[in-house]
C-alpha cells in the first residue's frame, strides 16, 4: 500500500498539472459493482454531477490521502479563504488502496487495464485512476459530510514530517499509549501516513524491537524513534518512494527506495549491520521483520 512518501511524491508530481484546472467531463467505469466499491460517497452519479465543471484549487496530502479542494459550485457566492480554498467547501479525496494509480495522461493514450475513472481537464489532458485490486476509493464532499458518512477518518494524527510534529509532542503521544510500538505506528490516529514498510524501518534504525511497549521506552529510545521516523520518511521521499508491489509516481515511474530498505521484506536474510538472520513475525496483524541482535 502506498504510504506517506509515495503519496507525497504523487501529490508533488500532480500539483503543477492539476491546480487551477477545470474538470470538463468525467467517465466512471460502467461496471456497477466496481463503481460501488470505488465511489464511497456520494453515489456514483452524484459524484459525477458534483465534479463536472469544478476547478481544482489545490492538491494536498493528509496522511495517506490525496486531497483536492474544489472551487464553489456555479451560483454559490462562498467567499474563498486560505489562499483561495474555502474551508468548508467540497474536496475530492483519493485513497490509493493497495494498487491504485492517479496520473495525468494525454487523451489519445489508450487507457491501461483496470482504468475506472477518467476526467478531462480544460488543459486538454485527462486525470485517470486505475486500480487492479480495487481497494482504493474516491469521495467528494465537505469534510463534515465525509466524516459523518464515515468516508474519511474523523481523527488523523499529526503529520510526522516537515516540522509538523515536535519531539515534545511525539513524546507526549507515545507515553500516553500502552501498546506495542509497531501497533502504535500503524495507528493513523497516532501518526498520519506511517504504514508497514516505514514502521519496520524506523524501529530498526532506532534499535527498538517492534514488540516493545510504548510506555516502557526510555527517553533516549523515544528520541531515537522520533528521529528515525522522520529519517526514513524523508529519505524515501527523496528516493521517490518504494516500489514494492506496483507503485509508480505521478509520471508512471518506479521509485528507488525499495533498494535502500534495511529490514522490510528481508526476513531470513542477514542483517546488513551485524549479519544475524533477520526474524520474521506477525505483529498488529502485519508481517514484521526485525534483528534480534541490533534491536532491543
Amino acid at each position: 500500500m502506498p504510504e506517506l512518501p509515495e503519496v507525497e511524491t504523487i501529490v508533488n508530481d500532480l500539483r503543477p498539472q492539476l491546480v487551477g484546472r477545470r474538470i470538463e467531463s468525467l467517465q466512471l467505469t460502467r461496471d456497477p459493482a466496481i463503481r460501488a466499491r470505488l465511489v464511497r460517497y456520494p453515489s456514483a452519479n452524484a459524484f459525477v454531477r458534483r465534479l463536472r465543471g469544478r476547478m481544482i484549487m489545490s492538491i494536498q496530502r493528509r496522511g495517506k490521502y490525496i486531497v483536492m479542494p474544489l472551487d464553489p459550485p456555479a451560483g454559490e457566492q462562498n467567499l474563498p479563504a486560505n489562499g483561495g480554498v474555502h474551508p468548508s467547501g467540497d474536496r475530492v479525496i483519493v485513497h490509493l488502496g493497495m494498487t491504485g494509480h492517479l496520473r495525468v495522461w494525454e487523451p489519445e493514450e489508450a487507457p491501461v487495464k483496470h482504468t475506472h475513472f477518467r476526467a478531462l481537464l480544460d488543459s486538454g489532458v485527462e486525470l485517470r485512476y486505475d486500480d487492479p485490486r480495487q481497494f482504493g476509493r474516491l469521495v467528494v464532499g465537505t469534510l463534515d459530510e465525509l466524516i459523518a458518512a464515515r468516508a474519511f477518518p474523523a481523527r488523523l494524527g499529526p503529520e510526522p514530517i516537515h516540522g509538523d510534529l515536535t519531539e515534545a509532542e511525539f513524546e507526549r503521544l507515545i507515553r500516553a499509549r500502552r501498546r506495542p510500538v509497531k501497533s502504535a505506528l500503524l495507528d493513523q490516529s497516532f501518526l498520519a501516513g506511517v504504514g508497514n514498510i516505514y514502521a519496520d524501518e524506523a524501529c530498526f534504525r532506532a534499535g527498538i524491537r517492534p514488540s516493545r511497549w510504548t510506555h516502557r521506552l526510555t527517553v533516549r529510545e523515544r528520541r531515537s524513534l522520533y528521529a528515525a521516523i522522520q529519517d526514513v520518511l524523508e529519505n524515501s521521499i527523496a528516493a521517490r518512494g518504494s516500489s514494492i508491489i506496483n507503485y509508480v509516481d505521478g509520471f508512471g515511474l518506479r521509485g528507488s527506495n525499495q533498494e535502500k530498505l534495511l529490514v522490510y521484506g528481508r526476513s531470513g536474510q542477514p542483517c546488513l549491520k551485524c549479519g544475524t538472520p533477520l526474524q520474521g513475525t506477525r505483529l498488529a496483524g502485519r508481517g514484521t521483520v526485525y534483528c534480534r541482535t541490533c534491536q532491543r
